[in-house]
């Protein structure tokens, strides 16, 4: 059995195969991706910011106790995460907002599926009573 120090290249290698020879032979790249798109994965990022603040924090008194002339570093650093954290933060507002619309819009759905039943239901009681009272006149 052998084995390979390198993995084997892409399966793609291929098309570009006669490029020395034909330089246009090869595929065009992919177009640019239209719009924003997230890099990083907030979750994480969010979660790393806060143990750096937390750690900050310690940091902080920890210097006031020792060297209290010295906090405006201190103080600095756990601003500038503040501003990562509510950076981040509202850039999460609009995905935020569109769940809080699709969750709104489907109880809205909900209600008025439940206020056409209820209308269903009430119409079919007045079409049995009118039977009914029509019944009892023609019966007098």
């Amino acid at each position: 059995m052998a084995t390979a120090t390198y993995p084997p290249p892409p399966p793609f290698y291929r098309l570009y195969k006669d490029y020395l020879q034909n330089p246009k032979s090869a595929p065009e790249p992919p177009p640019p991706i239209e719009g924003t798109y997230v890099c990083f994965d907030f979750k994480k990022e969010l979660r790393s910011l806060n143990r750096e603040l937390q750690l900050h924090i310690l940091e902080l008194a920890d210097v006031l106790v020792e060297r209290p002339s010295q906090y405006a570093r201190q103080v600095e650093e756990i601003s500038l995460i503040f501003k990562n954290l509510h950076h981040l933060l509202n850039s999460l507002r609009p995905h935020q907002a569109r769940a809080t619309l699709i969750h709104i819009l489907e109880l809205q759905i909900q209600r008025r599926k439940e206020a056409l039943e209820d209308i269903k239901r009430r119409r079919e009681e007045a079409r049995r009573l009118l039977k009914e009272s029509l019944g009892t006149l023609d019966g007098q």
